[in-house]
């Protein structure tokens, strides 16, 4: 019994401490629990306090972003406001400027025209227009009012807002644009007639012939009269102005005036952006064709300038002045007939073919004319390569008849045809080879070539410039010349690729001084600085 009572005391004990370490374990597990749930708690708490202050400081930060957007926009709608007053007081000053400007041309009398207003434009080009016994000096006095009558046009066509002036008045000006450059070689042909017909009277005792150079800021006007017919004398240099040329042997014993009208304007490059893109009109092409028949010999390209503005019929001049006047309006035609037009190119083409000089090697600032296939002869791309230095009217003439002195009478044979365009027709030299005449001109002064220009002439057809008809190209950077040889008598411009300084290589900006600085632009071959106050 008690061995029994010994066991059942133990198994009671060892059962008394598995409860006590169980109910330990229970207590450890429960209070582990406790602080585990606490910790989870305190790391709650934590983490929204730090929830809450980022909440505070993104909106601390969205509240100053507002305070200072809306100080910005207070600043920038005060700058607006204040700009639309001062381009309100800028309209209004420009408004007072021209009713100034056209007050005080009212008081000046001077008899200029205002070229908005019809009816004196109108005016001055008709009373103009009539008087037929000016001689050069006189139109080049003219020639400073009409450019700047042109040049206000410009401007105004530039400057003027569309609220400011109406379609009909914007076609309107560039009209009278046209007239008044139409008008203004007009007027050199008719002063160049005057000459020839008392060109005898200034022929120079050495060669017999007739020379003459006149010279402004804005033409230089060389002319050579032929009166002797000596084939030693085919040849002829303008000492004042740089300007020659050399005469295939038929032309130095012809009754033949060579006029180089060197114009530091251009009058004729506008046509080919006016044309740009719009088809031609068959009637104004047929026109040309009936002013440079194919007979004459003129060659590809007889300038436009001499068919429109040296014609030998009052009706010629009425349809050389229609021509300028088609390219206008053609500004604002919606045509339908593009497959007729390129049927007309083409013919234009073929008949441009009649000189196959070679051309210049500029293929690649070179548009490709439309035919289907690859051609020689290039027609120019004004946006790769654009004429500098002004436009070189080259002119062979028509001399009208001498007068002759009769015992105490002095007798000359009146003609109404005008002036005439010598109908030169090229022959072959004695190596079989085509006769061509060799121009040297001196290029301006006040020109920059960075590369040897492109000589182009001007085709009156297609209204665009050409290279075609020209060749044996000599350029002479020292003496500022270039020669070249032409199969007729062209107007012909020197090019140079608009993109020549691109892309400018680096530019900086420095201050100069209080409220100055320079500003510096290399490019590839020139360093040109501007100075800003």
């Amino acid at each position: 019994m008690p061995n029994c009572i010994k066991i059942i005391l133990t198994f009671a004990f060892l059962s008394l401490i598995a409860n006590v370490k169980s109910d330990a374990k229970k207590e450890s597990k429960k209070e582990k629990e406790k602080r585990l749930k606490a910790e989870a708690l305190l790391r709650a708490q934590q983490e929204e306090a730090e929830r809450l202050e980022r909440e505070r400081l993104y909106q601390e930060h969205l509240e100053k972003l507002e305070a200072k957007y809306q100080g910005e926009r207070e600043s920038e709608l005060a700058e607006l406001n204040s700009l639309e007053q001062k381009f309100l007081s800028a309209q209004q000053w420009k408004i007072n400027y021209r009713e100034q400007a056209k007050w005080e041309h009212y008081l000046s009398c001077d008899g200029t025209p205002d070229p908005t207003v019809p009816q004196e434009i109108n005016t001055f080009m008709s009373l103009w227009r009539d008087d037929q016994d000016e001689d050069i000096q006189l139109v080049m006095e003219k020639e400073e009012v009409v450019l700047n009558l042109i040049e206000k046009l410009e401007f105004l066509l530039l400057e003027a807002s569309p609220e400011e002036i109406t379609d009909k008045q914007r076609d309107q000006y560039q009209e009278v644009i046209l007239q008044l450059q139409d008008l203004l070689h007009q007027k050199y042909n008719d002063a160049t007639q005057n000459l020839l017909k008392i060109a005898s009277m200034y022929e120079d005792s050495e060669t017999g012939n007739m020379h003459t150079v006149l010279k402004d800021e804005n033409i230089t006007f060389c002319i050579w009269v032929n009166l002797k017919k000596k084939a030693r004398f085919k040849s002829h240099m303008f000492q004042e102005a740089g300007h020659g040329f050399e005469l295939p042997k038929a032309l130095a014993l012809s009754s033949v005036a060579v006029r180089v009208l060197h114009t530091r304007y251009d009058h004729v490059s506008p046509l080919w952006v006016q044309c740009q893109g719009l088809p031609r009109q068959e009637a104004s092409y047929s026109l040309e064709l009936a002013e440079h028949p194919e007979d004459t010999g003129q060659g590809p390209g007889e300038e436009e300038e001499e068919g429109r503005e040296e014609p030998s019929t009052p009706a010629a001049e009425e349809t050389g002045s229609n021509g300028r006047k088609e390219s206008a309006a053609s500004l604002k035609e919606n045509s339908n007939n593009t497959a007729d037009t390129k049927e007309t190119k083409e013919e234009t083409e073929k008949n441009s073919d009649i000189l196959d000089v070679p051309s210049q090697e500029e293929d690649a600032l070179l548009q490709e004319e439309p035919g289907g296939r690859e051609e020689a002869p290039k027609a120019v791309d004004l946006q790769q390569l654009v004429p500098v230095g002004g436009v070189f009217h080259i002119s062979a003439l028509q001399l009208p008849p001498q007068a002759q002195d009769v015992g105490d009478w002095s007798m000359v044979e009146l003609l109404d045809a005008g002036l005439e365009v010598y109908p030169y027709s090229p022959g072959e030299a004695e190596d079989g080879t085509q006769e061509a005449v060799q121009i040297t001109l001196r290029l301006p002064d006040n020109v920059i070539y960075f590369q040897a220009p492109v000589v182009a002439r001007w085709d009156p057809a297609g209204q665009q410039w050409r290279t075609d008809g020209i060749s044996n190209i000599t350029y002479e950077a020292e003496e500022k010349s270039i020669t070249f040889s032409m199969g007729a008598f062209y107007t012909v411009a020197l090019l140079q690729d608009a993109h020549l300084n691109l892309p400018y290589q680096a530019w900086e900006l420095h201050p100069a001084g209080v409220d100055e600085g320079l500003f510096t632009v290399t490019a590839v071959f020139a360093t040109i600085q501007i100075q800003i106050k």
